[in-house]
């Protein structure tokens, strides 16, 4: 149909490419533009059809999906790309590889190359596929697509929206250049004391975040002398590699979180996929906690147990981030932070590629400012050093 979002299927087996279309084609909201053997034809291709996004294998005959997402970025061609292949499977740097070169996210083929079980990942490709190729249609296109935040409601509150925190201090005027939106029902929160200096930073992302975070962390401070906690949604086998591809581009250290370590200052810890990550007091340090304790908010690393701890250890020095992501996950332990005395601040709706988790959060109250994804870094730097918002 001419409102769905189109999509370009490009794997070098014929198979593949007829049971990717059929998943797609069975997807409400979505149709396959065409189908591709390999990243030269897919080259052509994409100056016949303009898809909306590609889903792109990386070992074809050819030229391969990193030679494609070279050429791509080479040609300055801004068509999300998401990867769906085995060799995510076998090699998770050639995945980040694929990340670093401008792909968005990515989802192993659940057994092999030739995957007649590829039925059981639809509802994460799906997922995918409706949240960047949706934004890539609204922001480039200028054509609607479907609304995927999991049914919530949208916020109309304008960004002058005011309301006064504790203390009387009014948060009403802000810097346009920041893109920040004040909630209108934050003042349901009373926290218990005043915010302290801020000696960690908490930040909850799913869905958007591979993309997201190498835009934060790219734009940190590199004289930011606090430590940075991050659950990102990711499959276990992928969070090391993923540490050490942001550690590239980051000015500050960072590393996949194992038992024991240490938050210190200027050290960035990512969750390990499949367990989820705490902070906890030992003697006159605070490490890092990792468990395989049930998933919470439908996720294992979540974001709401790295708020809960970051909320009882650190209490009012603490500053929670929660970006885009689908669902709710981290969205009501935030106000933990906030009610403890800590700052809050979410991804606004316009830069988020799936509005949901930033949005309950909002909706709830929980969140102080929402930022634009360009301006968070620089943000997240400036809370940090001065303590307020």
């Amino acid at each position: 149909m001419a409102d769905d979002i189109s999509v370009l299927v490009v794997d070098d087996s014929a198979l593949m490419r007829n049971l990717i279309s059929k998943m797609i084609e069975a997807t409400d909201g979505l149709s396959v533009a065409d189908t591709a053997m390999n990243g030269k034809f897919a080259l052509q291709k994409l100056e016949k059809h303009d898809p909306d996004v590609i889903v792109l294998d990386l070992e074809m005959p050819e030229m391969n999906g990193i030679e494609f997402l070279r050429e791509r970025k080479k040609r300055g061609i801004r068509i999300p790309v998401i990867i769906l292949s085995s060799i995510a499977e076998k090699g998770a740097a050639v995945t980040m590889e694929a990340l670093g070169l401008g792909a968005s996210d990515f989802v192993q083929k659940p057994s092999g190359s030739i995957s007649f079980d590829i039925s059981t990942v639809k509802e994460r490709v799906s997922e995918l596929l409706l949240a960047y190729g949706g934004k890539y249609r609204r922001f480039n296109k200028k054509v609607s697509a479907p609304d995927i935040s999991a049914g919530i409601r949208p916020v109309t509150a304008d960004k002058t929206t005011a309301f006064r925190k504790p203390g009387g201090v009014s948060l009403s005027t802000f810097a346009s250049d920041l893109g920040i939106t004040v909630s209108p029902s934050a003042q349901k929160i009373t926290p218990v004391r005043s915010t302290g200096k801020i000696e960690v930073i908490a930040i909850g992302i799913s869905t958007g975040g591979p993309e997201a975070l190498r835009v934060v962390f790219s734009n940190l401070d590199p004289d930011l002398k606090v430590p940075i906690l991050v659950v990102q949604h990711m499959p276990p086998g992928f969070t090391h590699e993923f540490a050490i591809s942001l550690n590239k581009i980051c000015p500050l250290d960072v590393k996949e979180a194992e038992e024991g370590d240490e938050v210190i200052p200027g050290r960035i810890l990512i969750a390990q996929g499949d367990k989820h990550l705490e902070v906890v007091r030992n003697g006159v340090n605070i490490v890092a906690n990792l468990s395989k304790s049930p998933q919470v908010s439908g996720h294992r690393p979540s974001a709401d147990v790295l708020f809960a701890s970051v909320a009882v250890v650190y209490t009012n020095h603490a500053l929670g981030v929660i970006m885009t992501g689908m669902g709710k996950d981290g969205a009501h332990q935030l106000g933990n932070i906030y009610r403890e005395g800590g700052l809050t601040i979410g991804q606004d709706e316009n830069s988020a590629i799936v509005y949901g988790m930033p949005r309950v959060a909002y909706e709830l109250g929980h969140v102080m400012e929402q930022v634009s994804l360009e301006n968070m870094g620089k943000r997240i730097s400036a809370i940090a050093k001065t303590s307020r918002l």
